[in-house]
């Protein structure tokens, strides 16, 4: 009894000249095939408040409900940035902002991201419209950590790891609570 499988006979290797253009097409296959989150991003994209692009089925996105909000005066500005230390809340090296009038109690906000990976979200209500962080303006960050104050003053962010989330292919969900001195 040869087995339960028909024996099967392997050609005969005749070009081992082929070897390496195997090896060279599948290691190019591994390169496209690369996750998009490793490939580098387009900075300081902006991109209007489209709740159509936080519809099921869309996406990338992130679809952001920010609470806590005090005032309907000043700007609302929601920014995505890669989750890496070397970009977090740096100028212009977030890859997209999304710029909404604020109201007060809450707002909801879509972010479209570029590709699926790990990101932070970083929301500033700059309340007298200057364009610029003062003490009367109010932050807030994906995974509502904690914004420490050095000496009891100036707000000091929290790391990267502690804002990292991870967006799929679809819409992913958050909620953002304002923090205010």
């Amino acid at each position: 009894m040869t087995g339960f499988l028909p024996s099967a006979r392997l050609p005969e290797r005749k070009s081992p000249a082929l070897l390496p253009v195997v090896v060279t097409g599948l290691a190019l296959a591994g390169l496209v095939a690369a996750p998009l989150a490793a490939q580098p991003f387009t900075y300081a994209r902006t991109a209007p408040n489209d709740m159509s692009q936080c519809a099921p089925g869309k996406g990338p996105a992130v679809r952001v409900v920010v609470s806590g909000l005090k005032s309907s005066a000043g700007n609302l500005f929601v920014r995505a940035y890669p989750a890496n230390s070397r970009d977090w809340l740096e100028s212009k090296r977030y890859i997209m902002r999304v710029d909404v009038k604020p109201q007060a109690g809450s707002v909801t906000v879509c972010v479209p991201l570029p590709a699926t990976g790990d990101f932070a979200i970083a929301v500033h209500h700059d309340v007298n419209g200057n364009r610029k962080s003062d003490l009367s303006d109010g932050a807030g960050m994906s995974n509502n950590p904690g914004i420490k104050k050095i000496l009891g003053l100036v707000p000091r962010p929290p790391s990267v790891d502690k804002v990292r989330f991870n967006a799929g292919s679809g819409v992913t969900r958050m909620a953002i609570s304002m923090q205010y001195m």
